[in-house]
């Protein structure tokens, strides 16, 4: 018998009924968390497990999933001389928007100046607090940095989970297989498959999404509330300010002269966004974000390499955050800083924002990492941010996704690995997708009627 469905137009998400769309289902999982922590706080912290529980099952599937997209990406280029274009232009677009990030931090919080009249002694100051996270911020220097890209074993990079060590195995063994002629077809297709199975099952996981951002955001407000902000709002609103200007102005600004809306691509974007809300990590959203620009016309083997790249190298969230950080310790604990030791300090800072990967808490850990090798700045001073941190990892790791999945479009653009005409349908018709007439998916094929667009398919009745 005959099967008839509407493709692409409307789409098939515009056809659900709004409480089965999945980033309506994360934003009311959001809103109940944090109504959930703010009305029954203790019972709201106890919800942390469904959070953290969520974002494990999802940190299970990245490095598989990065494996098998920048391989089959990788090998399926004609010229090896492409990858390496790509990652050049890659890494100068990254520096290139830390450095303006930075900037944005410094620029906020000294005009700002939410830390000045605050009159903090540094001996007043928890050193345990520094500690803690002191032990977390690892390598220090460029060489140990290198070196820590550098797995223990073939099998140590997916077993630690870290997008790097993972980005250095699929490369060798992607070019590796490019080289290897018929003997890597077979596994070269094995890779393929295996891709397509690990998207369909990440699938699965996402359905747990909008439980995932109700247990953390319950967690959040539960555990640190309103009250918590107090005297700092003032710190958390020019922070978030911070990162809005360099959004819009710096991102803005980096669309437009590609040619595509910044705007239209946040909303294209919304599903893994809101994730990355409830969160207050952006791993959770790198697959769906690979997957999407794909949808968007980027080939895998640009858009697949960018983006992972970006997790490590373009945290611009982290990077507005350590220079707004720092300097707010400084105004607290009234250490006046030179320009040349804000120099300094800025070039430690392209180093220590690199490298984090995209969980709660990077950032900090980052600061405690810039903190401890900088002599005219208390490391203790981190004692007076730890209270409201989670209020601005959600704004850290917002703006660390959306500068990366922009930067992802650009880079395919500019080696040619978009397709246009798809870029704008895509983006213009918010994600649906409308294909020419004769379009062969899945052994279907899309015919005109009327002014939609139908795919007739054959079922056994």
């Amino acid at each position: 018998m005959h099967k008839e469905a509407l493709v692409g137009h409307p789409s098939t998400e515009a056809r659900k009924p709004f409480y089965r769309i999945l980033y309506i289902q994360v934003l009311i999982g959001v809103v109940l968390g944090v109504l959930t922590g703010h009305f029954w706080p203790e019972f709201g912290a106890a919800l942390k497990p469904f959070g953290d529980g969520f974002v494990k099952l999802v940190k299970m599937m990245i490095a598989p999933i990065v494996f098998c997209t920048i391989v089959s990406g990788i090998t399926s280029i004609s010229d090896s001389r492409e990858v390496g274009r790509t990652l050049v232009k890659s890494m100068a677009l990254f520096y290139l928007l830390t450095v303006l990030a930075l900037l944005a931090g410094l620029i906020a919080i000294s005009l700002i100046q939410p830390g000045v009249g605050m009159h903090v002694s540094v001996s007043t100051l928890d050193p345990s607090v520094a500690a803690k996270f002191a032990k977390q911020a690892g390598a220090s220097g460029f060489a140990d940095f290198m070196l820590h890209i550098i797995p223990h074993s073939f099998f140590g990079a997916f077993a630690d989970g870290e997008v790097l060590p993972v980005l250095l195995v699929s490369i060798l063994i992607a070019f590796g297989l490019s080289r290897a002629g018929d003997g890597g077809v077979a596994v070269t297709k094995a890779i393929a498959s295996f891709s397509h199975v690990l998207f369909v099952s990440f699938g699965l996981i996402m359905k747990l999404a909008p439980l995932g951002a109700f247990g953390a955001m319950a967690f959040t407000v539960g555990r640190y509330g309103v009250r918590s902000i107090g005297s700092l709002g003032l710190l958390i609103l020019t922070f978030y300010l911070a990162c809005s200007v360099f959004v819009v102005v710096v991102l803005g600004t980096l669309a437009r002269l590609n040619g595509f809306s910044l705007w239209k691509t946040i909303r294209y974007f919304r599903e893994e966004l809101l994730i990355v809300l409830g969160t207050s990590s952006s791993e959770p959203a790198l697959p769906g974000a690979l997957r999407k620009l794909e949808q968007l016309g980027c080939r895998k083997g640009v858009s697949g390499l960018v983006l992972p790249m970006g997790y490590s190298f373009n945290l611009d969230g982290s990077a507005i955050y350590l220079t707004l950080a720092s300097i707010f310790i400084a105004q607290a604990c009234d250490i006046h800083l030179g320009w040349g030791q804000i120099g300094a300090m800025l070039g430690l800072m392209l180093l220590t924002s690199k490298g984090a990967a995209g969980v709660t808490g990077s950032g900090f850990v980052a600061l405690v990492a810039t903190l401890s090798v900088m002599p005219d700045l208390p490391v203790t001073g981190v004692a007076l941010l730890v209270g409201i941190d989670r209020f601005m990892s959600e704004a850290r790791a917002l703006t660390s996704m959306i500068s990366n999945c922009v930067a992802a479009i650009t880079v395919s653009l500019w080696e040619d690995a978009c397709d246009r005409e798809v870029l704008d349908r895509e983006l213009g018709q918010n994600g649906s997708v409308e294909l020419p007439v004769g379009t062969k998916i899945a052994g279907a094929t899309v015919m005109r009627d009327g002014k939609s667009w139908v795919s007739t398919t054959r079922s056994a009745a």
